[in-house]
């Protein structure tokens, strides 16, 4: 089956979509029904089949023994927006003009693979979240479907007030009623959870877990209850994304559907924590990811190893729904499907260019003057990851006067302000929140969790300037304004909400704020370095 390689012009702002004019019949039956489970703030490897015993996902884990357990997947953008949109276009973030950054305008000039799968036959909704938050542009005079239309009517009484009311699995099975006879689905699921806030203690309350059972806290954090019973209440959210996926397996398991149907479990971005979401560390960038389809993947409960990225998930979908996508709103795409690995019988490292892997960010939440971003790109390789920062003399985080927005308000982010602040101990606050120098190298093998920079250690510096340049070399290859002296183009792109447009300045000047999203004393508006 062949996508139309004209374009029409529809909508009032000139969107382009592919045409679905003289398309071939559509209910061939080996196009496979396409389920994309994505949680919202979920880090590798914090799931049961990856050795993480204070999490318990027996859904994520079903996928993964029946199907393909990725070790090495990772989002180029570790934000809701930004990492939403790379997944539907195939593209990497400096690719996307405004969806590059959080909040934003998608670009009309873009197709998402659910709009294409729609025009060529595929039954398309989604429920909880789909592309957001930003401005999806209009169509016709009505809002885009990135990701199909919506699902979300169905309600039930979560275990606690920060859980999303929706009934996932409820309104997964009142599409599927809806979907007609003979016809391939594209569905969905985007879960809210473990985004924060978080009840306190309920994991420990409504989980039955214990401190205890948490084996390790990353070292960038203090251990102490505190920090730990805000990670058990993160697992009681992921844990709660993993019910509604197990009651959808069960759901096309009864319809007769699961055979047919790939299932694709993974994140948008990592744990809600300092130094995790919206950075471009390991924690941050690095996901969980397994994939299963009875009738296609050969040799199921295989182990894979190489580097796989978002990027790959619309090539995957738009190549399994045979389509040809060249000269289309979807080309080029950065990334590269994964269906060979599907039909190997390899494990382990299957694909020797599956090497490394680009990431990035540019403009995330409100908190900096002028509506700045914090840029950055980085390379990630078997043995190291190089992270280039643009403008250091801005606040990774966002700034402190305006409570470090760039970071989710938690009990975790403000224990480790407070250090600083009342104790007077920085080596916390140094790694979560303080300024960073142009270059990082860290080893990936003997310092996973990047304490250590070696890039100004003397015997790294042939392997810096080496893996700058391969990673400038590449991102020019991609066309990325940041190599071409026009990075600024990040900053001048504006927020899809107006209240969110010149934050800074209208906070300084007394304008009042919502401290809901974070902690009042987060706002140090007489911060000193």
């Amino acid at each position: 089956m062949i996508v139309p390689k004209n374009l029409i012009l529809c909508g009032c702002f000139g969107l382009l979509l592919l045409s679905s004019c003289g398309k071939e019949e559509q209910s061939e039956p080996s196009r496979p029904n396409i389920l994309f489970a994505i949680a919202d703030d979920w880090s590798y490897p914090h799931a049961g089949t990856y050795g993480t015993d204070w999490v318990n996902t027996p859904a994520f884990d079903r996928v993964a023994s029946e199907g393909l357990l990725f070790t090495r997947a990772y989002t180029p953008n570790a934000k809701c927006s930004p990492s939403r949109s790379i997944i539907l276009t195939g593209r990497n973030s400096w690719q996307l003009e405004e969806a590059a950054n959080h909040v934003p305008f998608f670009p009309e000039k873009f197709a998402s693979h659910v709009e294409v799968l729609g025009l060529n036959g595929y039954f398309t909704g989604f429920t909880g979240k789909g592309w957001a938050p930003g401005n999806p542009g209009e169509a016709d005079g009505k809002p885009r479907l990135l990701t199909g239309p919506r699902y979300s009517d169905l309600k039930l009484d979560p275990p606690t007030g920060q859980i999303s009311s929706v009934d996932y699995a409820a309104n997964f099975s009142a599409f599927l009623d809806e979907k007609p006879a003979d016809t391939p689905f594209y569905f969905w699921y985007g879960s809210t959870e473990p985004h924060r806030a978080y009840a306190y203690g309920s994991g420990v309350a409504l989980g039955g877990k214990s401190l205890e059972s948490i084996d390790k806290v990353p070292a960038f954090w203090p251990d102490n209850d505190s920090v730990r019973n805000d990670l058990l209440d993160y697992a009681f959210e992921v844990e709660y994304f993993d019910q509604h996926l197990m009651q959808m397996l069960r759901e096309l398991e009864e319809r007769g559907e699961l055979e047919n149907t790939v299932v694709v479990v993974t994140a948008d971005n990592g744990m809600p924590f300092p130094r995790v979401k919206g950075q471009a560390y390991e924690y941050s960038n690095h996901l969980p990811l397994a994939i299963m389809w009875g009738k296609g993947i050969q040799n199921p409960g295989r182990v894979i190893n190489d580097f796989v990225n978002f990027t790959d998930f619309s090539p995957t979908f738009l190549e399994l729904a045979k389509l040809d996508v060249a000269g289309t709103a979807m080309a080029p795409m950065a990334g590269k499907s994964l269906v060979p690995i599907f039909f190997s019988d390899a494990s382990g490292k299957t694909d020797p260019e599956r090497n490394a892997v680009l990431l990035g960010k540019e403009r995330h939440d409100i908190g900096r003057p002028d509506d700045q971003g914090y840029p950055i790109r980085a390379l990630v390789t078997e043995d190291y990851t190089y992270i280039h920062n643009f403008e250091t003399d801005r606040w990774p985080a966002g700034n402190p006067e305006t409570g470090y927005l760039n970071t989710d308000g938690s009990p975790t982010k403000t224990l480790i302000l407070n250090q600083r602040r009342v104790a007077g101990n920085s080596h916390f606050w140094n790694l979560n929140f303080g300024k960073r120098p142009q270059e990082e190298v860290y080893d990936r093998n003997k310092d996973p969790e990047g304490l250590t920079n070696l890039a100004l250690h003397p015997e790294y510096q042939s392997i810096k300037e080496n893996l700058r340049e391969e990673l400038f070399r590449q991102l020019k290859a991609q066309e990325d304004p940041r190599m071409f002296g026009k990075g600024h183009i990040f900053d001048e792109y504006e927020y899809a909400q107006e209240n969110q447009r010149d934050f800074y300045n209208r906070f300084m000047q007394g304008e009042p704020f919502n401290t809901g999203w974070v902690n009042d004393t987060d706002i140090e508006t007489d911060f000193r370095e």
